[in-house]
């Protein structure tokens, strides 16, 4: 069975604004199907063969390089041998594994292969247009005539002599860089050539079975810019869990720079993987698999905190404490969960039942005869749940109400209200006073 070998060779780009892919981040991206990739000239040569098994098969695996190849700016073309399939992807041909490697070559110009390129001028004085012409002459002869460059690059293109190649390794960090070709105005138009980026740094998670947890763009200012514009900008996006996909990652981009504003036009960006930890794989089922509830939540938590801000989502932590105001607390949605939300599960539990709902501030109560009124005189079900504690704190404000409280919580029944929690506040002396703190739904 003949080896399966494919070239990369960048391509201009769509867009006139953007340059092309160079070959190192080429050779990085191709690293994610294969450890045997080699730059060599302007291209990446790649050896599947042996990866193939893991992508289930030769054929999903060529389609998913040809997917991304076409996804980063790249044509990739296919041959039994290294130089075989750049000789084809030069000449804009991208399939020589259906025939025999030799008629494929054979027609092939002689500027196809670089050590049959600098040659060309005296092999066209001597009739030779094609490779097939090359390889008609005597080998004796061109053994002495020209370089032994020449017949070794032709035998390994024919697949009659083994390939050695450098290959190519994976650097401990991920940062990629892209130049465009003309100036971009606005923040949003970064995501074009942002995007391509993202795939690199996506293959180089997957090579290394990473995730990335938090990514960095940065941006660098025209040369013609004010003072006041600065070198450039830059924004870090972090995900709820490491990942690697491109899709949610341009996503995040995409709400974040349409928050941004460019101070001056930008000729340069750059990629960085900030953050990354090992990504757990998880053990494939047989049955069919739906998509988690939760990591579902997630993905539409990091969207609106993307689109309002950090700010603007946040989750509730349970505190150990017995005040009722102080047993939850607001904090960002990607904050860790504090230590005492962990302990507060084995903490003890309430003497009566916690309300639903509890007011900011909690409110008087008349009273009629040492009874408390709340739309209609309250009646006691149970309690008291004598409740004391926040001494340790100091108001921020000097007429802020003290965190320190002494109080006698009680269940009660309100004849229009329902069910109600109030507390009785001990005050100087034997007076005391009655408050209503919540009610339940």
């Amino acid at each position: 069975m003949p080896a399966h070998w494919a070239a990369l060779l960048p391509v201009q780009p769509d867009s006139p604004s953007h340059s092309p892919i160079d070959a190192a981040s080429l050779g990085i991206w191709a690293l994610q199907f294969t450890p045997r990739v080699a730059l060599l000239e302007e291209a990446v040569l790649a050896e599947v063969d042996a990866s193939a098994r893991l992508f289930g098969g030769m054929e999903r695996l060529r389609q998913s390089m040809e997917d991304g190849a076409a996804e980063i700016g790249a044509r990739i073309a296919w041959a039994p041998s290294g130089l075989g399939a750049l000789a084809l992807g030069r000449n804009g041909r991208s399939d020589g594994m259906g025939l025999p490697l030799a008629r494929v070559l054979d027609t092939l110009p002689l500027s196809s292969l670089t050590q049959v390129a600098l040659h060309e001028a005296t092999l066209a004085r001597i009739g030779c247009r094609t490779l097939g012409d090359v390889r008609a002459l005597p080998r004796g002869g061109l053994g002495r005539r020209f370089d032994k460059a020449l017949l070794t690059a032709l035998d390994q293109a024919y697949g009659l002599r083994p390939e050695a190649y450098n290959w190519l390794t994976l650097p401990e960090s991920f940062s990629a860089r892209l130049e465009f070709m003309s100036r971009v105005e606005t923040a949003p138009g970064l995501l074009f050539g942002a995007h391509r980026l993202l795939v690199q740094m996506a293959a180089w998670l997957c090579a290394r079975r990473l995730g990335a947890s938090a990514f960095t763009l940065r941006w660098l200012h025209d040369a013609m810019r004010s003072r006041d514009a600065g070198s450039g900008g830059e924004i870090t996006i972090r995900t709820a869990q490491p990942m690697q996909s491109v899709a949610h990652f341009a996503r995040l981009l995409s709400e974040h720079l349409a928050r941004t504003k460019l101070l001056a036009p930008v000729g340069d960006i750059e990629l960085i993987a900030t953050e990354v930890a090992p990504v757990v794989e998880n053990s494939r089922s047989l049955l069919p698999e739906t998509p988690s509830k939760a990591a579902g939540i997630a993905l539409a938590l990091e969207r609106i905190q993307a689109r309002l801000g950090a700010h603007c989502v946040r989750s509730a932590s349970l505190c150990p404490d017995h005040r009722l105001e102080w047993m939850q607390r607001w904090e960002g949605a990607a904050a860790p969960v504090p230590k005492g939300a962990r302990a507060s599960a084995g903490a003890q539990v309430p003497a009566l039942p916690l309300p639903t709902w509890i007011l900011k501030e909690p409110m008087r109560l008349c009273e009629r005869e040492h009874v408390p009124i709340y739309q209609g005189r309250l009646q006691m079900l149970l309690g008291p749940d004598r409740v004391e504690g926040g001494w340790w704190h100091r108001p921020e404000r000097e007429d802020a109400q003290p965190l320190n409280v002494q109080r006698d919580y009680w269940l009660a029944l309100s004849p229009h209200a329902g069910v109600l929690w109030v507390f009785q506040e001990r005050l100087a002396g034997d007076q005391t006073a009655w408050f209503l703190h919540g009610h339940f739904g």
